[in-house]
């Protein structure tokens, strides 16, 4: 499958380690960025590590125009999607986006709707999908091996040095959406949502500490209950010196599931213990690009076969939006300081 690559942040760099490594027949046509410059060089490297010339092109119009591109990776910031989606899409060209869709649930709403309307398939790079133990952790729960949830816990208790806010429009509404809830817990929270089912509503607040300066929140905590039954706690930082790993907790009247740093363990009733999936770093850290291309990989590697299929990714716009409403909802309910519903699919 070819592919162009949209946005050459920090995450372009995984991306094309992710395509360098797949044998799946994944082929880097071309990149474009915003600097020209800096896409240059960008071309430059992603020819030297794939062994063959990679475009730099110098418009999103080439790409849309151009019949040897079969699907886009859109990696820009979140304030730079709409009319990059809209030109995609009316040329039909699919879309793997990078989280997360938009910066308001209205915005990703939108995104959402028009690759339906014109029925291009549109995936999002939720990558904790892809990992074994999350993927056995949904397993277990959809064959009730927990029993009945009856609590959740979810925690990203990760840092980020001052200079990572310090970036143009790093933690900033206009660019970013927010702060930790949208563009580092929204990992966990859609990895809680694909694996448990939908969050009714919600208790919140959302605020920035005193160790970083930025415009949205660094800290952000909530109470929820789920359409399941279960009650849960989240609380999200990155201002948790030095950061460590993610983790998502449930405890069921059958069994209890913690996944954290990809294992997942599994402790039943009677004491039996299973261990399933293997350590990675996830990022938690001060270098936000400490992790691994493989989980990236999967997901590229499951849309492409997607595509020949016919079949839903892994991580498709709609169910991608179930984060965003829970956000949202969050928001409203810091403000608010009241219990929040969150808003239903549409």
């Amino acid at each position: 499958m070819r592919i162009a690559l949209i946005g050459l942040g920090m995450v372009a760099d995984t991306h094309l380690a992710a395509i360098q490594h797949s044998d799946k027949g994944l082929h880097l046509v071309g990149v474009f960025g915003r600097d020209p410059g800096r896409a240059q060089m960008f071309s430059d490297k992603a020819s030297g590590a794939l062994g063959y010339p990679v475009a730099r092109f110098t418009t999103a119009r080439e790409i849309a125009n151009s019949p040897e591109i079969d699907f886009v990776i859109l990696a820009t910031p979140p304030d730079a999607r709409h009319e990059i989606v809209d030109m995609m899409a009316a040329a039909g060209k699919p879309i793997l986006m990078e989280k997360p869709i938009e910066r308001t649930l209205a915005a990703a709403n939108k995104i959402v709707a028009t690759c339906a309307s014109q029925q291009v398939p549109l995936g999002i790079v939720f990558q904790h999908r892809a990992r074994a133990g999350s993927q056995a952790m949904k397993q277990k729960v959809d064959a009730g091996v927990l029993g009945q949830i009856a609590t959740v816990d979810i925690r990203v208790p990760w840092w980020r040095e001052q200079s990572y806010y310090d970036a143009p429009g790093r933690g900033t509404y206009a660019r970013d959406g927010g702060g930790v809830m949208i563009n580092q817990a929204i990992h966990t929270l859609d990895l809680a949502l694909w694996v448990l089912g939908p969050v009714l509503n919600v208790q919140a607040l959302m605020r920035s500490t005193p160790l970083h300066h930025l415009e949205a929140e660094d800290w952000a905590g909530a109470l929820f209950e789920m359409d399941n039954g279960a009650i849960g706690t989240l609380m999200a930082t990155t201002a948790a010196y030095p950061g460590g790993a993610e983790s998502l907790s449930v405890q069921g009247t059958k069994a209890s599931a913690h996944l954290a740093s990809g294992v997942l363990t599994v402790t039943l009733m009677d004491g039996r213990i299973e261990t399933i999936g293997s350590q990675a770093d996830t990022g938690g850290g001060a270098d936000p690009m400490a992790f691994t291309h493989a989980w990236h990989q999967t997901i590229i590697e499951d849309f492409a076969n997607c595509l020949k299929s016919g079949a839903p990714p892994i991580a498709d716009g709609h169910s991608s939006l179930a984060a965003h409403r829970v956000i949202d909802a969050m928001e409203r309910a810091t403000v608010s300081g009241e219990r929040t519903k969150v808003s239903h699919a549409t």
